[in-house]
């Protein structure tokens, strides 16, 4: 086999690219990854949207806020003074960048320990051949490699508002709101998803007012409505102004900032003169440049790659996985395709099993959950039993200083089968995954109920929500 011939090439190295190379490097085939993401100095930045403008700094620019909010309010509830508090946005963008960068170069010694051939550039098709699809790779040089099997997945783009598109000065997709370069004294957000209300928290923590305009009438209306309730009374009591049923018009970008008409939830017309706004209405599935139609690879109405419940595309040995196809676009649905993917093609049985997929909003408090919410299974009919218990009865919580929201379970009336658990709470992204386990063993509530949790820790919160399906919390 040449150099240039592998038996598998995976086209993007985001969390489902790279994970589908390392996988199928494991399994014993020859495989390259072409991905375009380029750093500062014109060098290859692998991880793609997740690592360098989504999930990683994301989180950096969160955990650096919260340390200021902290030192400026809870700090002293504990007994510590902080005088002359202050905040270096620079150096604060800094670290984000290189934690960026740790997360990288971590890619690109994986790739070297797995001996996956990394080729940085923009990879198109150009035809189908007798030895696989020949794809083009456009970078700092031209080239072409071929590949027996093609996995592509080359994930999404920030939506932008039709009439407004990013400028990333003064609108902004994620990518500019992960680098403003000082902290605006008034900012929009257009969307109160996840990258919204993530991003708002940043800023509004280190002094930004923060005003989100929602077109929905519900708020987060993915979330199960008790927790969706409780999380925005946490939001409204930090000074988060979230405007709900707003019909955003037109939208002015000029030398002081950004202009925005929109028409509220009473139908009356109003306007807000902000710094910046950070637009977050969704994604969409990123295509550009993959001249899908040279082989005939089908795409859907959306832009998505058509693919069946195994990630197949409409071409025999070409693959999808991840944002560009359909499904929740979150980074480790996109690793479990990758590596699904790579046993299938292996000739094992690769699975994801969509209903056990966990949702994280990285907010203070977090918002996590996993299966089904409680007016879903109203909807549906299903028979089933709820059980709560707040943070505010909690030791651990207690001793935090963080005492808000709740851990909810939903289970199956007859066999108390485990159908959905919905956290809101401190680092309830860690304790999310204590119910995805259970939901994938098909656990009863009473299971958890059963089990011993760790004296005093916010897991106990976990085991007191089971207990109280059958309505015999402990200590509440």
């Amino acid at each position: 086999m040449s150099d240039k011939q592998f038996d598998v090439v995976v086209i993007g190295g985001g969390p489902g690219g790279y994970i589908a190379a390392i996988r199928a490097a494991q399994l014993g085939f020859n495989v390259a990854c072409i991905d375009e993401w380029t750093n500062s100095k014109g060098g290859p930045a692998l991880g793609g949207t997740c690592t360098n403008i989504g999930c990683i700094p994301s989180k950096a620019l969160l955990q650096s806020s919260e340390h200021y909010e902290h030192a400026g309010h809870a700090f002293a509830d504990h007994g510590i003074k902080v005088e002359g508090l202050g905040i270096d946005v620079a150096k604060m963008l800094a670290r984000k960048d290189n934690v960026v960068k740790q997360n990288n170069d971590g890619i690109v010694y994986l790739f070297k320990k797995n001996k996956v051939a990394f080729f940085h550039g923009r990879g198109s098709f150009v035809k189908a051949s007798e030895a696989g699809y020949e794809i083009k790779v456009a970078g700092a040089s031209e080239e072409s490699i071929t590949g027996k099997h093609v996995i592509v997945a080359t994930g999404s783009n920030a939506r932008p508002l039709p009439g407004a598109p990013f400028d990333e000065e003064n609108i902004l997709s994620n990518d500019g709101a992960l680098r403003i370069g000082a902290v605006p004294k008034k900012l929009a957000l257009i969307g109160s998803g996840v990258i919204g209300l993530e991003m708002g928290s940043v800023w509004r923590r280190l002094g930004a007012e923060v005003t989100v305009l929602e077109a929905l009438p519900t708020f987060l209306g993915a979330v199960d409505e008790q927790i969706a309730k409780e999380a925005k009374k946490a939001f409204d009591k930090q000074g988060l102004k979230i405007h709900l049923g707003v019909n955003v018009g037109e939208v002015k970008s000029g030398k002081n900032g950004v202009s925005v008409a929109y028409t509220d939830a009473k139908g009356e017309a109003q306007k807000l003169d902000v710094d910046k706004l950070i637009v977050s209405i969704g994604r969409i599935p990123n295509t550009i440049g993959l001249n899908p139609e040279s082989v005939g690879l089908k795409l859907d109405e959306r832009g998505a790659i058509v693919v069946d419940d195994e990630c197949r595309t409409s071409l025999p040995n070409v693959w999808a996985i991840g944002d560009v196809v359909r499904g929740p676009m979150l980074a480790h649905k996109a690793e479990e395709e990758g590596v699904a993917v790579a046993e299938r093609i292996a000739g094992q049985h690769g699975h994801v099993n969509f209903n056990t997929i966990p949702w994280v909003i990285y907010t203070s408090p977090e918002i996590a959950w996993v299966g089904q919410t409680e007016q879903q299974l109203k909807a549906s009919g299903r028979a089933y039993k709820a059980g709560t218990f707040p943070f505010l009865a909690n030791g651990r919580a207690r001793a935090l200083g963080d005492t808000t929201g709740m851990v909810k379970f939903l289970a199956d009336a007859a066999t108390d089968e485990i159908l959905g658990v919905h956290m809101v709470g401190p680092m309830v992204s860690e304790l999310i995954s204590e119910a995805v386990v259970a939901m994938e063993f098909k656990a009863s509530a009473e299971d958890i109920a059963r089990i011993c949790h760790a004296h005093p820790s916010l897991s106990e919160a976990t085991k007191e929500a089971a207990l109280a399906v059958d309505k015999r919390t402990l200590n509440f």
